[in-house]
């Protein structure tokens, strides 16, 4: 492959704010590289990277001035080459993009441009938060040794991994050759009650339980909260109520202001502290209802608008070799290839989209149920693409449409037969399956064998290991462990 096709080829499967980094790249490494600012009046005609279609001839650029600066300039570009030689490298034809550049950036220019949305303050760990709190604390040599390795052995979400044995083996590889378990134990108790209450705890129900203890005494169903929490957690986690209700003699009614109670608490305390700042999407595509008709276009905002800057570009001399004049040469070429790169990323993000959304028109008008099969070669045989590309383009790009904000990867599926002799898609079964099971009975949840059965009665046919595959790849736990009480 030739670098041109190369660099197209990268930047097709480059997502969106990848995209960005990279112009950004090009424009501080090659002079010839500028944004196409809104207003601007110089000579160039309007090529840029955004734009769905190349007017005119599709030359990269072309002067209208008649002086003779601007004839050399037209003169160069017609010994500049249209492709570099396949197997080839950047450097072995031309200068590196780093040699030359024309972009300088003052400190207050970067300030003033700065995304404040995207800085980052340092956030506090889990370890850090305690660790504060322990130096606050008047411990002695030997507990504040306890308490480290104890804080060091919490986990991600505020459990303890560790027996006190595993600590005392530790305290003494560290010479604390005299420390007994019952000073674990103090240890341990004062962190868990520290913030966040309930960390440090050997399982769930010691965490919820160091929880309600924080709790007044006159909390309605304190005392029947905490005999869960110690005695009976496994119970509720298997939905066993009717046992729990015999051995605390309460009703169902009582029951479920108990577990009101319980679902308060938090089950993670150490996950608040785990929690990573939120990641926006930015949509490459838009599709809008126009008049009854689904219209694809290009995300604006998130195409760079660049060209070719024309005074340095009539500083290039037709028969001069210098070795300035070679570099004004590279760098126009350099700026000609990866604008049109732009350009074709472009092109085909949009033919894609728009088979995309000519085959998905059910999706948009009706919903998931109505997602239709469709695979990678389906789109490449109708553009006449091969498939690796309508892989790059459709990954980490995103289509927004009035039902949301969807990777173009979503749109493609798998189909299961049906009794009619058609096909439906797995996008569409697991919207079924999801329906149903937001349907059913909370004191009797569907089973797996169920819902099967259920989706033959509609004509799609589908095993029972392919529901709860679908199943788990929504996040939804089996029947057992969707048992409610009314």
């Amino acid at each position: 492959m030739t670098p041109q096709l190369q660099q197209a080829i990268r930047l097709l499967q480059l997502s969106s704010l990848e995209l960005t980094a990279e112009v950004q790249d090009a424009l501080d490494s090659n002079m010839m590289l500028e944004v196409d600012e809104p207003g601007d009046s110089d000579t160039l005609p309007e090529v840029t990277a955004g734009s769905a279609e190349v007017e005119g001839d599709g030359d990269l650029y072309s002067f209208e001035k008649s002086d003779d600066g601007d004839a050399e300039a037209r003169g160069t570009t017609e010994d500049i080459p249209a492709e570099m030689p396949i197997d080839s490298d950047w450097e072995e034809v031309y200068d590196s993009l780093g040699s030359g550049s024309a972009s300088v950036k003052t400190v207050e220019a970067s300030t003033s441009s700065a995304d404040f949305e995207s800085i980052q303050v340092a956030e506090t760990s889990l370890r850090d938060h305690l660790d504060d709190q322990l130096n606050l604390m008047n411990l002695s040599t030997t507990d504040q040794a306890i308490a480290l390795i104890l804080i060091d052995s919490i986990d991600e979400y505020g459990y303890l991994n560790v027996e006190p044995e595993s600590v005392l083996e530790t305290l003494r590889e560290v010479g604390f050759d005299e420390v007994e378990t019952d000073e674990v134990e103090a240890v341990l108790k004062q962190i868990n009650h520290l913030d966040p209450i309930g960390v440090g705890a050997k399982d769930l129900g010691h965490c919820l339980l160091l929880q309600l203890e924080t709790y007044d005494d006159g909390t309605k169903w304190l005392s029947e909260a905490k005999e869960i929490c110690l005695h009976y957690i496994d119970l509720m986690g298997s939905r066993n109520y009717r046992q729990v209700t015999r051995k605390l003699g309460i009703t169902e009614d009582d029951l479920r202001e108990v577990l009101n109670l319980i679902q308060s608490l938090n089950p993670r305390p150490g996950e608040v502290f785990n929690e990573k700042p939120p990641e926006y999407v930015v949509p490459d595509v838009y599709v809008r209802k126009i008049k009854g008709a689904w219209h694809v276009m290009l995300n604006a905002d998130s195409l760079p608008q660049l060209r070719v800057n024309p005074y340095y570009a009539s500083m290039i001399k037709r028969a001069d070799n210098s070795p300035d004049n070679s570099s004004l040469k590279s760098h126009l070429q350099e700026a000609k290839w990866f604008i049109k790169s732009l350009q074709s990323r472009s092109d085909t993000l949009l033919r894609v989209a728009t088979e995309i959304v000519e085959r998905q028109q059910a999706f948009l008008d009706y919903g998931e149920e109505a997602m239709k099969p469709l695979v990678l070669h389906d789109i490449s045989e109708a553009l006449g693409m091969h498939e690796s590309t309508i892989s790059r383009v459709t990954t980490r790009k995103y289509l927004h449409t009035p039902r949301g904000i969807y990777e173009l990867k979503y749109f493609f599926s798998s189909h299961v037969s049906t009794t009619l002799g058609g096909e439906a898609s797995s996008t569409a079964i697991r919207a079924v399956i999801k329906k149903l099971i937001s349907a059913e009975s909370i004191k009797k949840p569907l089973s797996d064998s169920k819902i099967a059965n259920l989706l033959s009665d509609q004509g799609i046919k589908v095993a029972r290991r392919t529901v709860a595959k679908y199943r788990e790849a929504m996040h939804i736990p089996p029947s057992n462990e969707r048992k409610r009480l009314a």
